[in-house]
């Protein structure tokens, strides 16, 4: 049985600071979400809000209102916002303290780690309840140096990159993962952020708090534990940033470390400024590609697409102009699925078809 979890997502619910609560609302194998609190959308339905389609998780003002709601406490309190800033706000702070006197655990997605914070450790004491600090690296000793041994594997490893962060290349991997689960395929997903360790990816690493070094190592020793583990037909790496992102080298470390045999590339194409970096425009789709067909001496087998801020025709029409003048399979994975991204791998890789139980059309 799942537990039950409350995401604080205070003014960011459905934004791109507010992805790891989107995410969680969207899909959690590790807890039931009771809950989003969020002032600015109190009273409507999670899912309306952030797809257009009831899933019955309430949006609260405050904790305080939750609770009055709410049949029981949660036994977790998520953290639901990455901000740009990556700490905690004063106030912010005030509210966990309450959260874990109300007896729920704790499970922060930042940088700042609440288990080296006294203060947070105390109360976590007397309160009797835990803190998970979701990005807190192994200790060096711990972390592993890239060793070459994924060289001697031969199974699919197939990345999901994108052109900028927060532009949906979890959301694509997740949902890429299902689809070819349903074809029959022993799928093994290997997350890279915070937001899909929280959602209960079984291997993982969040790769933006791992040193520089470590990265490659990091993500190759992931990708080893689920192949020995799972004996899987396809690994699906969940990319972070972007290659070009001058603020993340993140996707450098997950292109070195996974050596994907395949690219899915996910964009944005109404967005014009990079998340957060409103002095920065955003890379077109062709020189993202180029880009990484070039350092990751890989293909790009397919194109999806974040529909933000786009008519269903504008989606539709440049689904149509990506196909015809990047010759790639375009999709929009939320809006149609991920019929076209299964076929790209099944042409990408043959062999897979001899595993599929499933007969795609």
């Amino acid at each position: 049985m799942k537990e039950s979890a409350i995401v604080y997502c205070e003014d960011k619910f459905g934004t791109m600071d507010g992805k790891t609560a989107n995410g969680l609302v969207r899909s959690s194998r590790n807890f039931e979400i009771v809950g989003v609190i969020d002032s600015t959308k109190a009273g409507m339905d999670a899912g309306e809000f952030l797809f257009g389609k009831e899933n019955g998780i309430p949006i609260f003002k405050d904790l305080h209102h939750a609770l009055e709601l709410l049949q029981r406490v949660p036994d977790q309190f998520i953290y639901g916002i990455a901000p740009s800033e990556a700490f905690l706000k004063k106030d912010e702070r005030n509210l966990l303290f309450n959260a874990m006197e109300q007896g729920m655990n704790i499970v922060n997605p930042l940088h700042e780690f609440f288990t080296n914070d006294q203060e947070f450790v105390e109360l976590s004491k007397k309160f009797n309840v835990t803190i998970n600090d979701v990005r807190k690296p192994p200790e060096k000793k711990d972390m592993h140096l890239f060793s070459g041994r994924i060289l001697t594997i031969d199974t699919p490893i197939i990345a999901v990159l994108g052109t900028d962060s927060a532009i949906g290349k979890r959301t694509t991997s997740v949902l890429l993962e299902d689809a070819l689960i349903k074809q029959g395929l022993n799928v093994a997903f290997i997350a890279t952020g915070q937001t899909g360790l929280i959602q209960g990816a079984k291997y993982g690493v969040a790769i933006d708090a791992i040193p520089s070094q470590f990265m490659t190592g990091e993500i190759e020793n992931q990708i080893m534990k689920a192949w020995a583990n799972e004996k899987p037909d396809v690994i699906i790496v969940e990319g972070q940033g972007a290659l070009s992102h001058p603020a993340y080298i993140s996707s450098c470390g997950i292109i070195r470390g996974s050596r994907p045999g395949a690219v899915i590339v996910q964009h944005a194409p109404k967005r014009e400024h990079l998340g957060d970096f409103s002095y920065m425009k955003m890379p077109t789709i062709k020189s993202e590609i180029d880009l990484i067909e070039s350092f990751a001496n890989s293909k790009v087998i397919a194109v999806t697409i974040n529909h933000e801020n786009m008519s269903d025709e504008e989606l539709d029409q440049t689904i149509s102009k990506y196909e015809k003048d990047l010759t790639l399979p375009t999709t929009d994975a939320l809006k149609f699925g991920c019929d076209k991204l299964v076929s790209s791998i099944f042409e990408a890789y043959p062999a897979l078809k001899s595993k599929q139980t499933v007969t795609t059309h």
